[in-house]
C-alpha cells in the first residue's frame, strides 16, 4: 500500500531532492502546477518511465486519486514512491507556490 504524504511534507521532500511527479493531463498542468515538478501525464507514463530520475518520487494529481494508482504501480515496478494526499488542489489551498500558464 502506498504511503501518503501531506502537501507540506511533499514541499519539504522537494527541498531535499525528491522529485515531484505531476501526472495530470496537459490541460491541467497548463492551468497551474508546483514549481520544479516533473510533468509526465498518467496516460503517457508507461512509455516514459525512462524519464524518471533515480531516488524517491512523490506523485501528485489534482486530488490524489490518480496519483495513488500511479504510486502503487511505481512501487510495484521497484520505485521508491509516495502519494501526495489532496493533490494540487490541497497544494494551492495550503498557499504553497504555484506557476500558471
Amino acid at each position: 500500500m502506498a504511503r501518503d504524504v501531506s502537501v507540506r511534507e511533499a514541499a519539504e521532500l522537494m527541498q531535499n531532492g525528491v522529485t515531484l511527479l505531476d501526472i495530470r493531463e496537459d490541460f491541467e498542468w497548463e492551468d497551474f502546477r508546483a514549481p520544479g515538478a516533473l510533468h509526465i501525464p498518467m496516460s503517457q507514463l508507461s512509455m516514459s518511465t525512462d524519464l524518471l530520475p533515480p531516488g524517491q518520487i512523490a506523485c501528485i494529481c489534482l486530488h490524489g486519486n490518480r496519483s495513488d494508482v500511479v504510486t502503487e504501480a511505481l512501487i510495484g515496478a521497484g520505485y521508491d514512491a509516495v502519494n501526495v494526499s489532496g493533490g494540487m488542489a490541497a497544494w494551492a489551498q495550503a498557499g504553497l507556490p504555484v506557476e500558471r500558464g
